[in-house]
């Protein structure tokens, strides 16, 4: 979720536990991530293709394949989406939908370490800046609305598909969107800072930007 901010999924699994087959598929697919962004970061990512990639985690191009169906999903896939929506849900139903929201993103973000959350910054940093996976990162920005408006319907008891739901998920996006446009402008802003305020911004209300 929120796509261009992703986490790694080693500490986020700490925060919905998985039984042990997927506990070893996640440990397969972190590793092929991680062989994968050192050699972007070394040899750069036009460069470097699927089959080095393969070989250098020790699997098969089509296990590699069968986790990441193109070299762009080695930047962007993660579990944030699953992750971020069982701590939402978890939460008193009671809750407004966009804290509720602000408040998972919270829990779940600053469960990462610092090693990972700078692994997670170079992913962010990638799906800004080569163009291939700037385009694919759309796709994943409208999955992740697709799961904010799950979330927004179940707690506000309205349709996935009805025009506010939409609306008040799409703004989620908008919201994620312009807190990493700024923080692409300055890597040592803290992106977290960023994209809480950017919550922050939508549960004040247009109003409030225009308040002293």
């Amino acid at each position: 979720m929120i796509s261009s901010m992703p986490p790694t999924d080693r500490n986020l699994r700490t925060l919905a536990p998985l039984g042990l087959r997927e506990r070893k598929k996640a440990q397969t697919r972190d590793a092929i991530q991680r062989h994968a962004l050192r050699l972007f970061r070394q040899d750069g990512y036009s460069a470097t293709t699927m089959e080095q990639i393969a070989a250098a985690a020790d699997v098969s191009p089509s296990t590699l394949y069968r986790y990441f169906a193109t070299k762009e999903d080695l930047v962007l896939q993660d579990s944030y989406d699953e992750i971020v929506a069982a701590v939402f849900r978890a939460q008193p139903p009671e809750t407004p939908p966009l804290e509720g929201l602000r408040l998972a993103v919270h829990e779940v973000l600053t469960s990462i370490d610092p090693e990972d959350r700078a692994e997670a910054a170079e992913r962010a940093r990638l799906s800004f800046t080569i163009p291939e996976v700037r385009g694919r990162a759309l796709e994943h920005m409208l999955t992740t609305a697709d799961v904010i408006a799950e979330l927004f319907a179940e707690r506000l008891n309205r349709p996935t598909n009805s025009l506010e739901v939409r609306v008040l998920s799409g703004s989620v996006i908008g919201a994620i969107l312009g807190a990493q446009q700024l923080w692409i402008t300055d890597l040592e802003t803290d992106l977290l800072d960023l994209t809480e305020r950017a919550l922050q911004c939508l549960i004040d209300g247009p109003t409030a930007l225009t308040g002293p």
